[in-house]
């Protein structure tokens, strides 16, 4: 009804726009031919492999961490124990093909630069290349499945294939293709998955999240960082849980069959063979090695060869007892004495106290009561243990003074106290006493040798005996600062145990009895790695990056070789693909905003653009959170990085380049008629990208196969003009 005192006429009924003829994409939108998928993937297998595996053998020696990864191979071989912070998976595999290919494990890897000579190396670095050649067909069936596009799988393939850094960390005998392999194992499984969703419990179904849990345990059995692939598996289990929670026609006892189908698979699968990754590695490395020190006393006694194994030792602690005190602290060392005295202005000139990483006479020390000087040794005198809360007296063996402390400050650590020997024959004074305390423990308990962790409180001052980590100069013999800490902060650097033990008076008992379980060698082992992984710090000239440098490839490795004489390898991405990459990212940010907002204000799509916008939303989505996620938390990290930490991350970039260049190829073409100018139009586009790939790969090649010769910096060299930023080193 129109409204008063207008007097307009009645406009009638609002006029119908013409309706836009719907914008035809070229055929390339619908799913690709069959037929042309073997053939394809054919392809990208056989230029895989080539590209890995062309000149493999060369350079003839040690590169880069071929010196660790190659080491700790040889170690399997020969069942010596080793430490490493990363779990034991890659390692192993890496020892098994060297055995399986003919090596000995005699090479020593001392240092890059060692040539093999007569041993056989070929077999490890194969086992690398060859995983890192499977690397390139898992990533193009996960974008196969995920934009159901032919074209888009290839272009990710291409650029993996000629990517001069993922060919270089390839060929070594490295973790990094081992950790990637196992790494998009689980996202191409979980994709899979992801398809089988209106086939709940099928076969494929339960193959492919089956292969998803042995894929995580694979990444995170390699290195800690699988851990964010686990996270993306998580996250992406959560999503497919709360959608099957909101549909209302799928009975509570039918969600809980779901949820406990992944919980199987997802959960325990992997715990399950994480934990028998460990079980296999403690059984191979059976004989004592270079790891020892990194490991509890009560571990180290299970070792053939180690000075603890199959000996027979007191169980309990007496006074009397000749004990020697281990540091828990990683790679903590023996609680020391010595003549030699703290030099001039260095606290209180009184005799050093020391740990020593080594066994030695001088590891040695009495425990007597704080109260008496009675011989404990007079066999008359009856046995009485040490309780947990006792006050102590330590005399050193060798020299006869107590461990002592006093308010002087600490050689090297401010604000710690200085710890001595000090007396004559065992008689000091109050600053001699300590109070022991077993963590974890109630009074009146007794202390046990190996197993017990005690802490020694000093009873003047209130401070706790420990262990720096720091190292004396030449004056203290580079052994490590004790100290007694007025920060009652409970670390591994202020316990101890008890390792050797000597009483007469007391029956020996074989440590076997005391060998700790399997689940607590496994949560040691554990805490061990983590604080490795903490305490990593840069090697003297050793170059390292920061997280932002990653993307923009601002600066390589060097693998192999400084001089115009040596045969050179630098680990490098290739620019071209590193940088399209790069503002494919920004690319996608905006195409993701844009369809957002498109779908937000109800603009009508066709039924071309809305698959187009699923595949954007959706599998780039899940791409786009996988990088994030690869990428991110390095920038939280306080250990020492290198630019090699960035290749997981950078495989997810390089398929978002491919679903999202396919995209807007398929989206700018659609504005041409007829269809097939359309197809020429995306066709040209699509080997425009492939073109430019393949020559920047053939420019920057001699990074990955090796150079001989002059510098970038000389015109005659190969590489000349291809120094584009300062900050690359070839």
């Amino acid at each position: 009804m129109p409204a008063a005192g207008r007097g307009q006429a009645d406009p009638g009924p609002p006029r119908q726009r013409e309706p836009r003829q719907p914008r035809r994409l070229p055929p390339h939108s619908a799913a690709s031919p069959a037929a042309a998928r073997p053939a394809a993937l054919a392809l990208v297998i056989l230029l895989s492999f080539a590209s890995r595996f062309h000149r493999l053998a060369e350079p003839p020696h040690v590169c880069w961490d071929e010196t660790h990864f190659g080491k700790m191979g040889s170690y399997y071989i020969n069942r010596t124990f080793f430490f490493d912070v990363h779990p034991p998976l890659g390692k192993m595999l890496i020892g098994l093909a060297g055995y399986l290919s003919g090596y000995d494990g005699t090479f020593p890897f001392q240092k890059p630069g060692d040539r093999y000579e007569q041993h056989n190396y070929v077999g490890m670095r194969g086992f690398c290349a060859f995983l890192g050649s499977c690397l390139v067909p898992l990533v193009y069936l996960t974008v196969l499945e995920l934009s159901k596009s032919l074209p888009a799988a290839l272009l990710t393939a291409f650029i993996l294939i000629f990517d001069t850094g993922c060919i270089t960390l390839s060929q070594y005998i490295l973790l990094d293709p081992i950790l990637m392999f196992f790494l998009m194992g689980a996202v191409l499984s979980m994709v899979k998955c992801n398809s089988c969703a209106d086939r709940p419990f099928s076969a494929s179904w339960w193959f492919w999240m089956s292969l998803t849990g042995v894929s995580l345990a694979g990444a995170i059995g390699v290195k800690f960082v699988g851990l964010f692939v686990v996270l993306l598996v998580g996250l992406n289990t959560m999503h497919d849980l709360w959608d099957l929670l909101g549909n209302l026609s799928l009975s509570l006892v039918m969600f809980g069959k779901h949820l406990l189908a992944r919980v199987l698979c997802l959960i325990l699968l992997p715990i399950a063979l994480y934990t028998a990754m460990f079980a296999v590695h403690f059984t191979v490395l059976n004989k004592s090695g270079p790891g020892d020190g990194f490991f509890s006393s009560a571990f180290q006694s299970q070792l053939i060869g180690n000075n603890l194994h199959n000996i027979s030792v007191p169980e309990y602690l007496a006074y009397g007892s000749v004990v020697t005190m281990k540091n828990l602290r990683m790679a903590g060392g023996y609680l020391h004495s010595h003549w030699h005295l703290y030099p001039e202005g260095i606290g209180a000139r009184q005799q050093q106290v020391t740990a020593y990483l080594h066994k030695d006479l001088n590891n040695f020390w009495i425990i007597k009561k704080h109260d008496s000087d009675t011989d404990l040794s007079d066999p008359s005198i009856p046995v009485e243990f040490v309780r947990h809360g006792d006050i102590i007296r330590l005399e050193h063996k060798e020299t006869s003074r107590n461990l002592h402390s006093h308010q002087h400050e600490a050689p090297l650590t401010r604000k710690h106290f200085q710890v001595t020997a000090y007396g004559i024959n065992g008689t000091g004074d109050s600053n001699d006493f300590w109070r022991i305390e077993v963590v974890g423990r109630k009074a009146e308990k007794l202390i046990r040798v190996l197993r017990s962790q005690v802490r020694l409180t000093h009873v003047a001052t209130g401070c706790i005996l420990g262990s720096s980590g720091k190292i004396l100069p030449k004056w203290g013999w580079e052994q490590l600062e004790v100290t007694c800490t007025p920060y009652l902060k409970e670390t591994p650097n202020s316990l101890w145990n008890f390792e050797d033990h000597i009483n007469p008076k007391l029956p020996n008992i074989s440590l076997d009895v005391l060998k700790p379980s399997f689940a607590e060698i496994l949560l040691e082992s554990h805490m061990v790695m983590i604080q490795g992984n903490t305490a990593l710090k840069p090697k003297d000239n050793e170059v390292t990056s920061k997280p932002w440098h990653w993307p923009i490839n601002y600066q390589g490795l060097r693998f192999s070789g400084v001089n115009e004489t040596d045969y050179r390898v630098y680990l490098l991405g290739n620019p071209v693909i590193w940088w399209l990459n790069l503002i494919t990212i920004g690319l996608y940010l905006l195409i993701t905003v844009s369809t957002a907002v498109a779908l937000k204000r109800g603009v009508q799509l066709t039924s071309e653009l809305k698959e187009l916008s699923r595949v954007v939303l959706r599998g780039g989505g899940q791409i786009m959170l996988g990088w994030l996620l690869h990428y991110l938390p390095f920038f939280m990290m306080g250990r020492v990085l290198y630019f090699h930490h960035y290749f997981p991350a950078m495989l997810f970039s390089s398929m978002l380049t491919g679903i999202t260049w396919d995209t807007l190829l398929k989206f700018f073409a659609g504005f041409w008629s007829p269809s097939t100018t359309a197809r020429k139009v995306y066709g040209a586009g699509f080997l425009a990208l492939v073109l430019l790939i393949i020559y920047s790969f053939y420019l920057f090649h001699p990074l990955s196969y090796g150079i001989v010769g002059p510098m970038a910096s000389d015109p005659s060299s190969p590489m000349a003009g291809l120094r584009w930023m300062d900050s690359w080193e070839f």
